[in-house]
């Protein structure tokens, strides 16, 4: 498409007017001034374009150049993306120094090579979606046929090393790269739906015993200042069990941005044996970055994990925090001059937060196979209130919610989920899914679990108010188990080597061997043992268990409880 050039009319901030060409539509990616800052259209009124700019425009003026491209705002997708750092329109930042970069969104080739090695012949007849080769990378990847592209391949490159804008085959003489390009806002096509039945692990006991998420479901995660988001989500990035981690830094802090960087840098990833930053994204659109690049950044971060699911990968994104995204939505509304909502934020932002978790799926591609991308968005609610517009519609749209709570952070417990506060609806399938891979007892252990600690929360109260030695003996354990299985399942280390990350049969384990501790303490007291003889016993080999215990093993929590319940039949006498 040819575009006529344009011309600045007025600029307001971020927001910039310009003569309208007859040929500009909306979302038309736009280049502003002589340096070429990137905009975006959001309005078009008769002769008069309005431009969302995405870089400060200090020294724009009317008169100045507006180029506008012809196509939507899109990013560029390669193999380069593993283990990069990129701002909101996925410019690489490494080298960029203290200064922003300007210019158009999607970076540039690096210059870097990678392995590829066809997997068609000359002749084939393929369709959107197939597999033409592969490529090798930390994450295997493939070379697909593009979404709307089917024919014949009429050419095809070598095995061999390739820069990622080589072109590596020809579809009916359509040129087809290892880097593509594709607008942030429009999702990448599927054939199809799945349901979400398979469990993503993240190694965060809370989480998987209590809230289990689903690969291809979406997670809110409010929690206000101090209780522990950063931490939770900078952990499940580590540990999780996805193929692709994409995290999006969305108006945070830059030093927290920097930790999680350097972090990742440093891990060792335990399934590939390399560094957990080679199957890692992170787009860092920090606070002192442009607002309008952060409004994009999760669209950005969404368009980078379909672009790995297609090739049957799944991707987990962190989006940390959609409040911000939120609140760049509000100020960019209140420069449009739009009619404010609820405390301000704009009349359609439920309907934005919908389409962004919407995006999270688990799907079956073009080409036939599966892929997930599951969504995880922390929500800062201003002074911890949950009825804020935010926390209230991410709380309908999302299938499983960790609320962090202000008093379980304060008091040292990690991870701060809430079991009163928080909830997964995608627990009934998962049960079934542990079922079926030999673990039919998971969904028995849960709902005790649940149960055991909310019976000791309604007790608590009680006790503050009468004494723990008022109670009648079960209700007494009652409490113990509470506190039993906080401290020696729910609770977790996050800078431990061995209690950062729980493999399913140690999280099993370490349940078990609660259970198993509180259901013998109930046995005595039933038999005639008191509360006090009980309650006086050594719990403290179950309750280190968990640190004794390397990430996977379950001997030290076997021996750990078999101590405790010798310990317990010399308190019977």
């Amino acid at each position: 498409m040819t575009v006529t050039s344009s011309r600045i009319l007025r600029v307001a901030g971020p927001l910039v007017e310009m003569a309208c060409p007859a040929s500009v539509a909306m979302h038309d990616l736009v280049l502003l001034g002589t340096v070429r800052l990137p905009g975006e259209v959001v309005a078009v009124r008769g002769d008069t374009a309005t431009v969302q700019a995405y870089e400060y425009t200090g020294g724009l003026a009317p008169g100045h150049p507006a180029e506008p491209q012809g196509h939507p705002l899109w990013v560029r997708l390669g193999p380069g993306l593993l283990g990069g750092v990129f701002d909101g329109l996925l410019r690489p930042l490494s080298g960029a120094g203290d200064l922003l970069l300007t210019g158009g969104p999607g970076g540039a080739p690096d210059g870097r090579t990678w392995p590829y090695t066809p997997r068609v012949a000359e002749g084939t007849r393929v369709t959107a979606g197939d597999v033409l080769g592969e490529i090798g990378a930390a994450v295997p990847l493939r070379l697909l046929v593009p979404p709307g592209l089917s024919g014949t391949v009429s050419a095809l490159a070598h095995a061999g090393e390739y820069a990622a804008d080589a072109v590596l085959a020809a579809v009916d003489g359509h040129e087809v790269s290892m880097a593509q390009t594709w607008p942030v806002r429009r999702p990448r096509p599927v054939a199809g739906r799945l349901p979400a039945q398979m469990p993503l692990h993240t190694g965060q006991r809370a989480v998987d015993l209590l809230f289990p998420v689903a690969r291809g479901s979406t997670v809110g995660v409010p929690g206000g200042f101090g209780t522990g988001k950063t931490m939770l989500l900078q952990q499940i990035a580590k540990w999780c069990d996805a193929d692709v981690i994409v995290y999006v830094g969305c108006g945070e802090r830059g030093n927290e941005m920097a930790d999680v960087i350097e972090e990742l840098a440093e891990l060792s990833d335990p399934r590939t044996g390399g560094r957990l930053s080679e199957r890692t994204v992170t787009i860092a659109n920090t606070s002192n970055m442009p607002m309008m690049a952060r409004e994009a950044s999760v669209h950005t971060g969404a368009t980078v994990a379909e672009y790995f699911r297609d090739m049957g990968l799944d991707v987990v994104v962190i989006a940390d925090s959609t409040s911000r995204w939120a609140e760049a939505l509000r100020e960019f509304a209140s420069r449009m001059g739009e009619l404010p909502a609820e405390e301000g934020y704009p009349a359609g932002l439920a309907s934005q937060l919908a389409a962004f978790y919407e995006r999270a799926a688990a799907v079956r591609t073009l080409g036939g196979g599966t892929g997930s991308v599951t969504v995880l968005g922390a929500v800062s609610p201003p002074g911890g209130d949950r009825t804020e517009p935010v926390t209230a519609h991410t709380e309908r749209f999302v299938r499983c919610l960790w609320s962090l709570d202000r008093d379980l952070a304060y008091a040292r417990h990690y991870p701060a989920v809430s079991w009163t506060d928080s909830f997964s609806r995608d627990a009934s399938a998962l049960a079934a899914a542990h079922a079926r891979t030999g673990d039919p007892d998971w969904a028995n252990r849960r709902g005790r679990v649940a149960r055991l600690l909310a019976e000791a929360d309604r007790l608590a109260d009680l006790v503050e108010l009468v004494g723990i030695t008022a109670l009648p003996p079960r209700e007494r354990i009652s409490v113990l188990a509470g506190r039993l299985l906080r401290e020696a399942v729910i609770q977790q280390s996050a800078l431990s080597p061995a209690d950062a990350y729980s493999a399913p049969e140690k999280t099993a384990a370490l349940v078990a061997a609660a259970l198993a501790v509180v259901d013998r303490c109930l046995e005595l007291v039933d038999s005639g043992t008191t509360a006090d003889a009980v309650e006086a016993v050594d719990f403290t080999p179950l309750l280190r268990a968990r640190e004794d215990a390397g990430p996977a093993q379950t001997a030290p929590v076997t021996t750990a409880r078999d101590t405790v319940l010798a310990r317990l039949a010399e308190a019977a006498g």
